[in-house]
């Protein structure tokens, strides 16, 4: 017997091995083949895409279905007209789903349902907002609801935006497997009465409806009867509510939005300025919890900074304050088209305001996911002002030193203000040469050094070097020095922070000058208690950038960003003053504002 058992274990890793490189074939034919689907849908006119992008993805679940042998009267939502295909992309749509057959189910139904946001025109998906999750993001952020006490033996769960229903499928598996032995019908029903997604598209909601009735086929056809109605097609933003879920989970979709009036009015409270899509769903969720529900979102991390994002921060704080939150990292190509920073987030609906923990969440692949405590969250007193929350495991010492800093630029003697000038809007007012009356240097973002210095010059395309002042445009001059912070970077520079000071005696030799939209300028507000010289240092310090980067979620550097930043006091930066003063070199700079901030040099 020992002996047996012996030979099957050492067996073993090679059936695992084979497992595996199987399953890594058919990723490789199915990445291949949605390669070759977009290609094609690229020779179609725009008008036809999505006729066209429907009728691939029901084609290739039909050949999924009929390749794990389901029968067609489980999947009654497949049945359903659309454009007949040609003889090459119906191939290619069979080949899809007989290749999806071989991955795991979930997976399977992922890879071919977000087939339709991937053939849909750029544009129109960007307005749509349909951007797929992949199974590693969905699971883990069901796993972060099940660690905050959602029992799925009795949970009702909604997922507002259902997309291709990646959401709803996981999470039916997740309450079957909780329901143990019972008998098939009773597990069927029991899943169509706690189970609810809304889709705007009803194209989409067909398809999302179609693939959980093949997720749902082995228990179903064991029922003898289709999977019930879970997907809905309507507007969640114009249903009206009712509190009785206790999890409202999902993706929802991204970008501006101009709302009715009707609707501006109903999620004012959510509300400061353009209104973005997915804080508008945030507030919506609320409506749709039960209190002591759980609302777990994929969302862009802009909403953690900015002043447009700051009604929504003081809605979550009162109303469902966050109690966990993974920062996502995926590399190239798990997100197709994403290019925002993104998070997984779980709020409780009525709770208490606590330490959220946060995770850094490194995405390899559509099914694999590491994950690294990051330290914790706590919300500022004003819950509108940004929230501090560590990108890294490094920054969890700088987290927790920042927050208890309670000075900020105001307490300095300084305000952030945008440059005044638009130039398109003043396009023949630009200057090439200096000379005449009213003619002024005009600073441009490219003044502003990588290293920290300003360099007057234009030489970018249609930067033109002076600008001539016409009658009644005096609130274009500025006339006092100060610093000039570039307004727009990217999270994968070397730095976000990017400034340098303004000196009066340029100002003076010129007799003013105009600066443009793309700098913000920090500005003495009357008595600066800090030398403008060591304001600029500490902005372009490593650890500044790293807080910085903590606050900002998005590629903007906005005034109310830099007016939030935790600075240590006025009387603790004299040592910082000297050096500056005395020309130290960078590196001696770099350790005093580090030291300032309790890190290590």
């Amino acid at each position: 017997m020992g002996k047996v058992s012996q030979i099957r274990g050492s067996k073993l890793p090679a059936v695992l091995r084979s497992v595996a490189d199987a399953l890594r074939v058919a990723r490789a034919e199915l990445s291949k083949a949605r390669l070759l689907a977009r290609a094609w849908c690229e020779t179609i006119d725009e008008c036809d895409r999505e006729t066209c992008a429907v009728s691939l993805t029901r084609r290739a679940l039909e050949a999924l279905s009929a390749a794990l042998g389901i029968s067609p009267a489980i999947c009654p939502s497949l049945a359903f007209d659309t454009e007949a295909l040609d003889e090459p992309a119906s191939a290619l749509a069979h080949s899809i789903g007989e290749t999806a057959a071989r991955l795991p189910i979930l997976e399977a139904l992922h890879l071919v349902t977000s087939l339709y946001p991937v053939l849909l025109p750029t544009r129109e998906r960007g307005e749509r907002g349909a951007f797929y999750t992949p199974p590693a993001l969905v699971n883990r952020l069901l796993d972060q609801a099940e660690e905050e006490g959602l029992d799925w033996r009795s949970a009702r769960v909604l997922d507002p935006a259902a997309g291709g229903g990646t959401f709803l499928f996981h999470a039916a598996h997740r309450m079957i497997a909780a329901l143990g032995d019972c008998e098939p019908a009773f597990a069927l029903s029991h899943v169509g009465t706690r189970l609810a997604g809304f889709e705007l598209d009803p194209l989409a909601a067909r398809l999302a409806q179609g693939a959980l009735e093949i997720a749902l086929a082995d228990i179903a056809t064991r029922a003898g009867r289709a999977a019930p109605a879970i997907v809905t097609a309507c507007d969640t933003l114009e249903a009206d509510p009712e509190p009785v879920f206790d999890l409202v989970v999902g993706n929802p979709p991204y970008g501006r939005v101009s709302l009715p009036s009707r609707l501006r009015e109903r999620y004012a409270r959510g509300l400061y300025g353009h209104a973005n899509l997915y804080g508008v769903f945030t507030d919506a969720a609320l409506r749709w919890t039960k209190p002591g529900g759980l609302i777990a979102f994929l969302t862009p991390t802009s909403f953690l900074g900015g002043q447009y994002y700051s009604a929504l921060r003081s809605l979550l704080a009162k109303e469902a304050p966050p109690v966990a939150i993974d920062f996502v990292h995926a590399r190239r190509g798990v997100f197709e088209d994403v290019l925002q920073e993104t998070l997984l987030a779980v709020y409780v609906n009525g709770a208490e305001p606590r330490r959220a923990q946060i995770h850094y969440l490194t995405v390899a692949s559509e099914t694999e996911a590491g994950i690294a405590r990051n330290g914790t969250i706590g919300l500022p007193s004003d819950h509108a002002m940004p929230w501090l929350a560590p990108r890294t495991p490094e920054h969890s010492r700088l987290i927790a030193r920042a927050e208890t800093m309670t000075h900020r630029l105001v307490d300095w003697g300084y305000g952030v203000s945008t440059g005044p000038l638009v130039w398109n809007r003043f396009k023949g007012q630009l200057r090439d040469r200096a000379g005449g009356k009213g003619v002024h240097p005009l600073i441009w973002a490219e003044a502003v050094t990588a290293d920290g210095q300003f360099a007057y010059r234009a030489r970018k395309k249609n930067h033109a070097p002076y600008f001539k002042l016409e009658a009644g445009d005096g609130w274009l001059l500025v006339e006092a020095p100060c610093i000039l912070v570039q307004r727009t970077t990217a999270k994968e520079q070397a730095r976000r922070l990017i400034a340098a000071e303004l000196r009066q005696e340029f100002i003076d030799a010129h007799g003013g000058v105009v600066v443009e939209n793309h700098l913000n300028m920090v500005r003495a507000t009357g008595s600066a208690k800090v030398p403008a010289a060591v304001v600029a240092a500490l902005l372009n310090s490593r650890v500044v950038d790293d807080l910085f980067r903590c606050i900002s979620g998005s590629v903007a550097v906005s005034a109310f960003e830099l007016e939030a930043l935790p600075l240590p006091p006025p009387r603790s930066i004299q040592a910082l003053e000297r050096l500056v003063t005395a020309g130290a070199p960078r590196d001696r700079i770099e350790a005093e504002c580090s030291r300032l901030y309790g890190e290590p040099a």
